[in-house]
């Protein structure tokens, strides 16, 4: 009879003795660079306690959120006013509905890693996990630092708005604490020009630079003023979240005239607005290769889909999904351009429809001129895709059409303490589908050459990649 392997053991995903021994001597204790997340820098500055474990874990994590609508919970025990206890008991009930979804999986690592607890959260185990991880929380190892440093994390990258004051990364670079925090510069608010707060956030720049902005001129120098700022605190990479890239062309006069419009409050069309968001791209991928910047590229949601949870709650409260818009073209004139000016910084693309996979693969494969090993990276599996399939078929796509040993590995794009479990998650899938090539044969039982390989994936190609 058939062995039944425990669930989450420690050779969890891993299916053969060549998969154990990869990740268990080589990917395992490897530090973690998160190179892209949406944690608060202020809570780490101020070493945040959470009072339970629905604070930490629940609030602000639309996957949650969704699986609970789904689940047919009402919103008052998601994002509602009833108490901690409460919502923790519902998405209890929930878990295990969530099988063969990652967030099952996600759930009994985080709780494992974390807390220790090794039991299978349900209706009838909620109130036990609550209070046991609640009571942990209560102790310094469990702040928001010590939740870091628990899971081995080197180096953090935020995401922050160009007039964001990077306050908080001002006084831990101060204090020298032992994990590096450095700010991502994220100017798409000054992209989306047709939006109805894009005055509002001309007005914000031109206060935290004391510029009067009136000229498309006068709103790049203003960008590039606070560009300095942030390079100052060591940020060296910005982050762009589109539908997707813009390349139409256009003359100089053009974008002035077109922002002038915008800013005297007329309407502008949507070729108008696809023409100065192409002009600001390409200025802003001047300066980042001028700074030696790495630009990272997160493109295919399909956001706020919901109107009746936007007008409620706002935005980025679990209504996005996968959209289908057309890459290629633009993406191939966008990076064409700079490259052909010898002024393409490195690049991180990320897709999030699968449809997508392999144009991404082979557009990154592309532009990569022999100055850095994988300059042009097709990043990992992103949001709806960061689960074990599309981890497997991000890695099997990138294989087949790039060079996965020159890859520079997993990042959380999270915003909550608890994620980096993830990162483990993808380390057992990468070693589980190299060990499974050995095994057939595909790739020779090499364990000193595959160990390394497994290893730079993990660690040493980013941290070569970035050298922060």
């Amino acid at each position: 009879m058939h062995k039944i392997k425990p669930f989450l053991d420690e050779n969890f995903l891993l299916e053969n003795a060549t998969a154990e021994i990869l990740y268990h001597e080589f990917a395992k204790d490897q530090p973690i660079i998160d190179y892209h997340n949406h944690l608060p820098p202020g809570e780490i500055l101020h070493n945040k306690s959470f009072s339970t474990l629905t604070e930490v874990w629940l609030k602000g994590d639309h996957y949650k959120w969704r699986a609970m609508r789904a689940n047919g919970i009402g919103e008052e025990f998601i994002t509602g006013s009833i108490s901690d206890r409460e919502k923790f008991r519902k998405w209890a009930e929930t878990v295990p509905f969530t099988m063969r979804n990652p967030l099952y999986h996600w759930t009994h690592l985080e709780l494992k890693r974390y807390f220790g607890i090794h039991s299978l959260l349900n209706a009838s185990t909620a109130d036990e996990v609550y209070d046991q991880a609640t009571e942990l929380l209560q102790q310094d190892a469990f702040s928001s630092r010590g939740l870091l440093e628990k899971m081995n994390v080197s180096l953090l990258c935020s995401t922050d708005d160009p007039t964001d004051d990077l306050k908080s990364h001002q006084a831990l670079k101060k204090e020298g604490w032992k994990i590096r925090l450095l700010p991502g510069f994220r100017p798409d608010k000054f992209i989306m020009i047709q939006t109805t707060a894009f005055p509002d956030m001309l007005a914000k720049l031109e206060a935290c630079t004391a510029k009067n902005i009136e000229t498309f001129s006068s709103l790049m120098e203003a960008l590039e003023e606070r560009m300095d700022y942030f390079h100052g605190l060591g940020c060296r990479l910005s982050d762009h979240g589109l539908e997707k890239l813009y390349a139409e062309a256009y003359k100089e006069k053009e974008i002035e005239d077109i922002f002038r419009k915008r800013i005297e409050g007329k309407d502008i069309s949507c070729l108008e607005a696809r023409k100065y968001q192409s002009a600001i791209l390409y200025r802003l991928a001047l300066l980042y290769h001028k700074k030696n910047w790495t630009m990272q590229f997160h493109l295919g949601a399909i956001r706020n889909n919901n109107d009746r949870l936007m007008r409620r709650l706002g935005a980025d409260v679990g209504a996005d999904s996968i959209g289908d818009f057309e890459q290629a073209r633009a993406l191939s004139s966008f990076l064409n351009r700079l490259d052909r000016e010898e002024k393409l910084a490195q690049t991180i693309l990320y897709n999030l429809n699968p449809g997508d996979n392999e144009v991404f693969a082979t557009m990154a494969g592309n532009y990569n001129d022999g100055s850095v090993p994988g300059k042009i990276q097709w990043g990992s599996a992103w949001w709806f895709l960061d689960q074990k399939d599309g981890m497997e078929k991000q890695i099997d796509a990138l294989s087949n059409m790039g060079m996965l040993s020159r890859f520079i590995g997993m990042l959380t794009d999270s915003r909550s303490f608890l994620s980096f479990p993830r990162h483990e998650y993808f380390r057992r899938i990468l070693c589980n589908l190299i060990g499974k090539d050995v095994h057939k044969g595909e790739l020779p039982h090499d364990i000193p050459w595959l160990g390394k390989m497994v290893a730079d994936i993990c660690y040493g190609n980013a941290k070569r990649y970035f050298d922060f």
